[in-house]
């Protein structure tokens, strides 16, 4: 197989590989180094590589061992009880997930239906040791046999499931106990309208108007910068430095398959809106529960301007 046939066959798995990387290393940015090393890597082990229906496993085993490489060589660990914890944790643009599975017919679309992508699972498995972390996603999230998961990790059956027993006692003192909501699902009509009424509220520079659709301990985080702030007073608090700071513009996006608002900040003195921050909301009910801040780093990303 020539390089351009080989390219073409690699690129239509591009942003699945992106999206496990993701899972496994909980950053955006790192997840695209992993999939351009295993891309690198697949192309110069081709030889050992048969073809056939299998290509797309073969990937997969590689992204797993290079994130496995990237895991060991930073050595970072957390207890991940919140957000600050993981201060490199970042968003993932709704958009670029619906770009994962082009058709329904295909594999990539049943792991991406499944997708256990929200900010809180992430976090948490960034408490997993690397093999375990591995051994979790392969099983529990991709659905792979025990079989074919101890052969990505290169250890045996008895010694995979072994790492997975450890891995799901450990989830489960940071997730829910049902399976079924590790799992973000799309924003419902009312989550939408409840994030309409943020984005008003705040461009107006409203509190009262904020604290009202807010759970009384709304919790809001800003990795990588370890705050955490607790309650509506705190919100209160937070509104009253950002009317200080100038004008504001919000526009609704998707992060996470969780609703957010990215902000633009003029100012005084200055003509245009600029990128600020962007807000991934965890909605309870009718109340947003729980805020976490990011940069405006991965604008570009989310298909957002720098400039309004």
């Amino acid at each position: 197989m020539d390089h351009s046939a080989f390219a073409a066959l690699a690129e239509r798995h591009r942003r699945e590989l992106h999206v496990h990387c993701y899972r496994m290393l909980a950053s955006f940015d790192e997840a695209e180094d992993a999939v351009q090393e295993t891309f690198l890597k697949a192309w110069r082990g081709r030889s050992g590589f048969d073809g056939g229906s299998q290509f797309r496993a073969w990937l997969y085993r590689i992204a797993t061992n290079v994130c496995l490489d990237m895991l060991r060589r930073s050595s970072r660990r957390t207890s991940a009880n919140s957000h600050p914890e993981v201060p490199w944790l970042q968003p993932y643009p709704d958009r670029l997930l619906d770009q994962a599975a082009p058709s329904d017919e295909q594999p990539e679309a049943v792991a991406i239906s499944r997708e256990t992508i929200s900010l809180a699972f992430l976090a948490a498995l960034q408490v997993l040791p690397p093999r375990q972390r591995a051994a979790l996603i392969a099983r529990d999230v991709l659905g792979w046999p025990a079989s074919e998961t101890a052969a990505a990790l290169g250890t045996s059956v008895a010694a995979a499931n072994s790492a997975l027993q450890r891995a799901r006692t450990t989830m489960q003192s940071h997730l829910p106990g049902s399976r079924a909501e590790w799992s973000a699902r799309e924003p419902s009509a009312e989550e939408r309208e409840l994030v309409g009424q943020f984005i008003a509220a705040r461009e107006r520079l409203d509190a009262d108007a904020v604290i009202a659709i807010a759970a009384r301990d709304i919790r809001v985080t800003m990795p990588p910068l370890p705050y955490c702030f607790q309650g509506t007073e705190a919100i209160a608090l937070l509104l009253a430095d950002a009317a200080g700071m100038g004008e504001w513009r919000l526009v609704p996006a998707g992060a996470n398959r969780m609703p957010a608002a990215a902000s633009y900040l003029r100012r005084p003195g200055d003509s245009v809106f600029r990128a600020f921050k962007l807000d991934v909301m965890r909605v309870e009910g009718t109340v947003i529960a729980e805020i976490t801040t990011f940069n405006a780093d991965l604008f570009p990303a989310f298909g957002l301007q720098l400039k309004l």
